[in-house]
C-alpha cells in the first residue's frame, strides 16, 4: 500500500497529465474513461490474485495501463514510443524495491490491461468497428469484474 497524503497523489496527478492530455485527445473522452476504468480495474485483479487481502489505494495501476495502451496506440501508427518503454520500466522497478511500500501487482496489472484495451483500440479503429469495439471493451469488463469477485470470495486462494 502506498498512500501518504502528499508524494502519492501529487506523483499520480502528475503522471496522468503527463499522459492524459495527449490520450485524451487521440482517443476521445469516452475511450479514454474506458480505459482508464479497465486499467483500474486489472490492477486490481491483479492484487487479487498476486497478493490477496492486501489494502491499495490510488490510481497507479489505471495511470500505468494509459502508458501501455499509448505505446501500443503509438507503435500501430509507425511512431518511436522507446521513451514510454523507458518511463514505465523505469517507475515499475521503484515498485520492486524495499521498503517502498508500492504495490507493484497494481501496476503489472494495469500495465496488462492497458496493453490490451490498446490493441483493442487499434484493431477497431474503424468508425463501422465501432460496435465490435464496444462488444470487446463490454467483454473486458465483466471479465475484469467476475474476476475481482471470485476472487473477493477466496476462490483463487
Amino acid at each position: 500500500m502506498h498512500s501518504s497524503f502528499f508524494p502519492h497523489p501529487c506523483s499520480t496527478c502528475g503522471r496522468c497529465g503527463s499522459s492524459g492530455g495527449c490520450s485524451r485527445t487521440l482517443l476521445g473522452t469516452w475511450r479514454f474513461l474506458a480505459l482508464f476504468f479497465l486499467s483500474g480495474l486489472g490492477g486490481d485483479l491483479a492484487v487479487t490474485l498476486l497478493a490477496p487481502n492486501t489494502p491499495v489505494v490510488g490510481a497507479s495501476g489505471a495511470i500505468f495501463g494509459l502508458f501501455a495502451a499509448f505505446f501500443v496506440i503509438q507503435r500501430s501508427l509507425g511512431y518511436n514510443a522507446v521513451q514510454l518503454l523507458v518511463i514505465m520500466g523505469l517507475n515499475l522497478v521503484v515498485g520492486f524495491l524495499p521498503g517502498t511500500s508500492i504495490s507493484w501487482q497494481a501496476h503489472v496489472g494495469g500495465i496488462v490491461l492497458g496493453f490490451i484495451t490498446g490493441f483493442v483500440f487499434t484493431k477497431t479503429r474503424n468508425v463501422r468497428q465501432r460496435g465490435l469495439q464496444t462488444a470487446l471493451l463490454v467483454t473486458e469488463a465483466v471479465v475484469l469484474l467476475v474476476g475481482i469477485l471470485l476472487g473477493a470470495t477466496g476462490v483463487f486462494a
